[in-house]
């Protein structure tokens, strides 16, 4: 398969590439992940839920440092090696250090490299995926920094990226090498 890494086969077998429309494919081609070659099987869904996940990595108003914060978080949570992995790349991409991985790895908030907003955010994702929410305190708090657009942008990160989690999981996907793009 052109567009896909060359990895051993998940739990389900990779969607036929000649079914994906031209449009897509050529996405694809730009982004070879395994995960698309699963999602592609969705057929109906496959294309918006591309997109979708193209508007959460490059159309949000959140700070995307922030936001790889977050997914880093649920990765990390949800023990999600496949997300780790390109997402660290992304936020290393974006300005986060070796010491930023380390803490979040750790579950370290308080390390001194964590930002006032930084530490917010990762509390916030964890209560989200932990306790299914956060605390009206701790939406108050963070919407007082982010605004409600920040808050909201940053439940569909979050929520997005557990899914992704169970769905790279349940297929059995490996680590696909980091991607060059995305920011």
């Amino acid at each position: 398969m052109p567009w896909l890494p060359d990895l051993e086969m998940a739990r389900l077998p990779y969607a036929d590439p000649n079914s994906v429309p031209e449009s897509l494919r050529k996405v694809i081609e730009r982004t070879p992940l395994s995960l698309h070659g699963i999602v592609a099987h969705a057929e109906s869904a496959f294309e918006p839920w591309l997109r979708y996940s193209i508007a959460l990595l490059t159309r949000l108003e959140l700070d995307p440092l922030l936001r790889e914060f977050a997914i880093l978080q649920v990765a990390h949570t949800v023990a999600s090696p496949y997300e780790w992995v390109q997402h660290a790349a992304i936020a290393r991409r974006l300005g986060a250090s070796e010491d930023h991985l380390a803490a979040i790895e750790r579950g370290d908030d308080e390390h001194p490299s964590i930002s006032e907003d930084q530490r917010q955010v990762l509390r916030f994702a964890r209560a989200v995926i932990v306790d299914g929410c956060a605390s009206e305190t701790a939406v108050s708090e963070l919407a007082a920094r982010l605004g409600p657009r920040g808050v909201v942008e940053l439940l569909l990160v979050i929520g997005h990226y557990m899914a992704i989690a169970r769905l790279i999981a349940t297929a059995g996907l490996e680590p696909d090498p980091p991607l060059a793009a995305a920011g």
